[in-house]
């Protein structure tokens, strides 16, 4: 267990790190040969270039001479709080600054639930004195003293808790509807005041059924001429050019290799380059670079026309999905969020994601391999969760070291030295579960691929939530059970069946020391990484000196990618999740978590500013899920108090906490009703004044034009094609005849008529437009 002396060695170990990549980040961040590394959005957007270029000395253009910049090397604090909101979500998107609102919302509520706490429950926690009188059945340590676990069962302090509990409880739902609703606000704002976008006036369309007398794109054109005569625009379907995009990627690397020799060439003269033909040029024949290359993109032209061309023309390449834009905001509204077909599982519509959120890859996933695809990821994830125990149990181990000695007393001599005890349960222990959870967000990123979502932005919510889930089950409860049954493994081992509930009702809060080094550990030293940004200031001067041929090169090797949602949002729901678990319970532990907050508020806030650029916008559609995780957290640390109150014997206050999980979760419906269509639909009105908006100021927009390539295939328009060679967005206003043999005419539509058309076969009609 623990000790307060154990926490203090970690504290240290963890402020001194912290200290030391904040005092290397300051220094590194001032060098020209690191500007790309630290700044690399101000260069992705053009307002930034190189201070190794207008430096006149060599060594000037490596290490910056200026002393005084070095004077004022934590000026990236006020610097990152400088920005105002509304010019941060122009420069990073709505998306960046509701995830930093996130921050801001944990320090609104911990701060006072911290000052509560430490002013109220730990004066009543210490002075219990049960676990004094405990001492030869239980592990415990100082800061267990300051727990629940150390009030006397059936004791009147219990009605401090359950008060602290109700009240904690009212102010988490106060601050948490108070931010729903200025979100749900500022959503609405920014989709009103947003500039024309392409995802505005398109729908995605899945299932298209088949038809034996038309293709899919007559099919689909036919079936929104008729269902949508008015607001119908245009259409583009959607190529399986999985394999033609791997042909041009591979054809962009031999492009980028004969560059690099071109210019090597251009630059000496007197001697043509030359490489292995050979993997990566490092056996085989020696061959001129320049013709090696040239013949080798040459050969991949050709393979890739004639894919391009048996895509085009083969039916099998097409998909049952397309993009279907319309004439308005409205009528895409319409259309998205209503059911098309009496079938409810054909004909399916959703809005379509912004051009560049496409997952193209998985748009060529059949409708039924997606289904059958979520099963088996869903089975897979509850084995990975299972399995993760293991190693999960293994980190408990060495934070209960008291425990197991107890059971192995021939480690006692090795586990007793100070300095290794110190090490051991104060900071090995949130380490390893740090390291045991790098890989764990690549894992399930593959696995959300692999279930089949369309756009890049459902994709990491997906995983976001299969790491949440993973969280609270291994590290949370895994730790709990685990570390209880490693930590009290000599009372179990030692006392009747009867006794092992009030065993762990006494031992689950003694958990709060793991946390605690944990929150150090990923909260305070793992934020201070996150700027100092180590790893990639390494793969970049790597890249840089081996990898780096052009200018292209460069950009690819500084590119920050975004922010990370899927890591980053799971982190934060389990702080969420731990601050309010351990509010009532652990009281102590809450400091820690509001300096994680703060801190991580900080530094987030300068790398959305200076580093990270957002891949896409998706207008903060992951808040509601983030909503409803830090409820669930709520209402499982009122459960757990429950639990743990009843195994206290205090009857006369337990009966009273039962009301609580039932308003929480009445609040949490209440909320998703008052506020999560906001999130899920497009409110008419809103796309009708847009509408009208834009047909005031411009009246001879064509919208046509603007939406022809939006959402054309990247890799046809990499190739260059022309949008008519794809052959499905049409321009004429002309009779459009079905090859199926008709039984009548349907008329076509005015510009402001409505069709009412008498019963018809559905399988055979015209259509006129």
């Amino acid at each position: 267990m623990a000790t307060l002396g154990d926490i203090a060695v970690s504290g240290v170990i963890n402020l001194l790190i912290a200290f030391a990549f904040l005092l290397a980040f300051a220094f590194l961040r001032l060098q020209p040969i690191n500007d790309r590394v630290y700044f690399p959005k101000w260069y992705l957007n053009g307002s930034r270039q190189s201070p190794k270029n207008s430096s006149r000395s060599v060594v000037g253009r490596f290490v910056n001479l200026d002393y005084r910049r070095y004077l004022r090397f934590l000026s990236w604090m006020p610097e990152a709080l400088r920005m105002p909101e509304s010019e941060l979500i122009d420069h990073a998107g709505l998306d960046t600054v509701v995830f930093l609102r996130i921050y801001i919302l944990g320090l609104k509520i911990f701060v006072p639930l911290a000052v509560l706490a430490c002013a109220i429950l730990i004066p009543v926690n210490a002075t219990g004195g049960t676990l004094v009188n405990l001492k030869k059945e239980l592990v415990f340590s100082d800061i267990d003293k300051l727990s629940i676990s150390n009030v006397q069962s059936g004791s009147q302090r219990f009605w401090a808790h359950l008060l602290m509990a109700y009240v904690f409880s009212a102010w988490t739902c106060f601050v948490l509807y108070t931010e729903y609703d200025k979100i749900a606000s500022m959503r609405l704002h920014f989709l009103a005041s947003q500039r024309r976008r392409a995802d505005q006036f398109t729908v995605l369309v899945r299932n298209v059924p088949p038809d034996t007398d038309e293709t899919i794109s007559e099919h689909v054109d036919h079936f929104f001429r008729v269902n949508h005569p008015d607001h119908y625009l245009t259409h583009q379907v959607v190529y399986n050019a999985n394999k033609l995009a791997k042909l041009v990627k591979k054809k962009e690397k031999l492009k980028n290799w004969l560059d690099y020799y071109q210019i090597k060439y251009s630059r000496h003269p007197e001697k043509r380059p030359t490489t292995k033909e050979g993997f990566l040029g490092l056996w085989g024949e020696r061959v001129d670079a320049i013709d090696f290359y040239t013949a080798e993109i040459d050969t991949l032209v050709q393979k890739i026309a004639e894919e391009r061309e048996r895509v085009l023309k083969d039916p099998e390449a097409i998909m049952p999905v397309a993009f279907v834009s319309f004439n308005t905001r409205w009528g895409a509204a319409v259309c998205a969020q209503t059911q098309q077909s009496k079938n409810p599982t054909i004909w399916l519509t959703e809005w379509a994601p912004e051009p560049r959120d496409v997952y193209w890859s998985n748009l060529a996933i059949p409708f039924v391999a997606i289904a059958i695809r979520k099963l088996v990821m869903g089975v897979t994830l509850f084995f990975l969760v299972f399995f993760f125990m293991i190693p999960i149990a293994a980190v408990q181990s060495l934070a209960n070291l008291d425990g197991i000695e107890k059971v192995a007393p021939f480690l006692k001599s090795i586990i007793e030295v100070k300095i290794i005890k110190s090490f051991l349960q104060g900071f090995l222990p949130g380490l390893a579960l740090k390291i045991f959870l790098i890989i764990l967000p690549t894992i399930l990123m593959i696995m959300s691929k692999i279930e089949g979502y369309a756009a890049t932005s459902i994709l990491e919510r997906r995983a976001a939530a299969k790491y949440y889930y993973f969280m609270l089950v291994n590290v949370f409860l895994g730790s709990i059970i685990t570390g209880t049954a490693f930590q009290q493994l000599h009372a179990f081992l030692h006392q009747s069946p009867t006794q092992i509930p009030k065993t762990i009702g006494v031992s689950i809060p003694m958990k709060a020391t793991f946390f605690i080094t944990y929150i150090m550990v990923d909260g305070w030293a793992g934020i201070a990484g996150e700027i100092l940004r180590l790893k990639p200031l390494i793969i970049f001067h790597l890249k840089n000196m081996f990898l780096v041929k052009t200018e292209k090169d460069r950009e690819n090797a500084m590119d920050p990618g975004s922010v990370g949602f899927p890591e980053a949002l799971p982190q934060l729901q389990l702080y969420f999740l731990l601050g309010l678990v351990y509010a009532v319970i652990t009281p102590i532990l809450l400091p820690f978590i509001v300096i994680f907050f703060g801190f991580a508020y900080f530094v987030y806030r300068h790398q959305v500013i200076n580093v990270y650029n957002q891949e896409y916008e998706s207008v903060a559609a992951f808040w509601p899920h983030v909503h409803s995780r830090i409820v669930a957290a709520l209402v499982i640390s009122q459960l757990l108090l429950l639990g743990l109150l009843s195994t206290k014997k205090a009857a006369d206050s337990t009966p009273i906490l039962l009301a609580l999980p039932v308003l929480t979760i009445w609040f949490q419906r209440f909320c998703k009703s008052r506020f999560e269509p906001a999130f899920r639909r497009y409110p008419l009105e809103e796309a009708m004044a847009k509408d009208t908006l834009e047909r005031a100021t411009e009246p001879n927009l064509n919208l046509k034009g603007y939406l022809s390539n939006s959402y054309l295939h990247p890799i046809f328009k990499s190739e260059g094609n022309e949008e008519n060679e794809m052959g499905e967005w049409r321009d004429d206003d002309s009779l459009v005849l079905t090859k199926r043999h008709s039984k009548l005419n349907t008329p076509g539509a005015s510009e402001n008529s409505y069709i009412a058309s008498p019963e018809y076969d559905e399988e055979t009609y015209n259509y006129q437009v």
